[in-house]
């Protein structure tokens, strides 16, 4: 029965990093990464074909062995942090417009602090 949700899991993490391929503010390689971890889980074959794609293959083996972020993994996800925060400090009144800022800064923090791969 778990075996079954780790497979529901990583096909609908899958799923959602497919969109991100198209959505320019919806990440796609941490998706991957919750798919390669899920479907290590429940199907081996699913998980070797995405630690082998040319894509994403790279980002999962430098997570997995030292937890890095490429350079351009984290200009992106700087400049998406930016964009959610300025638009939450003119969309949101205040004291709600300082919520995007703090959970922006909080990630970019976290990020900052990955080894580059």
């Amino acid at each position: 029965m778990i075996r079954i949700g780790y497979l529901l899991l990583g096909s609908l993490s899958l799923l959602l990093g497919g969109i991100g391929i198209v959505l320019p503010l919806l990440p796609t390689v941490p998706f991957m990464l919750l798919a390669a971890f899920f479907f290590a889980r429940s199907h081996p074959r699913f998980e070797r074909w995405l630690v082998e794609h040319p894509r994403f293959g790279p980002h999962i083996q430098a997570w997995r062995s030292r937890g890095a972020i490429s350079r351009r993994g984290k200009t992106s996800a700087f400049a998406a942090l930016a964009a959610s925060a300025l638009l939450g400090l003119f969309l949101l009144d205040f004291p709600w417009s300082l919520l995007p800022l703090i959970a922006c800064t909080a990630s970019g923090t976290w990020i900052a602090t990955r080894p580059d791969a």
